[in-house]
């Protein structure tokens, strides 16, 4: 049996357009695991602390673009001693093919763990002409 693996190389992706962060805060780059199957490629972000109303995806010229914020937990008459935890954004772009149909993307997050599900456009059928006379 054959086995149908594809090979896949990492390119750095190259922004003609310059952002400029309004926040000074740590901006972190979540671990992402890639799947593919035969109708859709699935991206699954570690993303501890962002729920549905602290996060954000576009898709601006072929760039998906994955953003979260995470505010740090204040209790009321205490200030921080010492801590190791450290929050802040998140933030990661991916360069997607004409493959994906952008119509059919959808996300969800569940406990700080984001899935897109970049659903493939449907194989274009051939198509018989007929032919007019006169």
């Amino acid at each position: 049996m054959a086995d149908d693996k594809k090979e896949l190389q990492k390119i750095e992706a190259q922004s003609s357009i310059e952002t400029e962060r309004t926040r000074s805060r740590r901006v972190y780059v979540p671990k992402v695991d890639i799947y593919e199957a035969k109708d859709a490629i699935m991206l699954v972000a570690d993303m501890p602390g962002v729920d549905e109303k602290s996060v954000d995806i576009t898709l601006e010229k072929n760039v998906l673009t994955i953003a979260g914020t995470v505010e740090p937990e204040a209790y009321k008459n205490h200030s921080i001693t010492y801590s190791e935890y450290d929050t802040g954004d998140y933030e990661r772009s991916f360069t997607i093919s004409d493959e994906v149909d952008r119509n059919k993307i959808e996300a969800s997050v569940k406990q700080g763990v984001l899935r897109v599900t970049l659903h493939k456009v449907e194989p274009v059928k051939a198509k018989k002409i007929t032919i007019k006379t006169g």
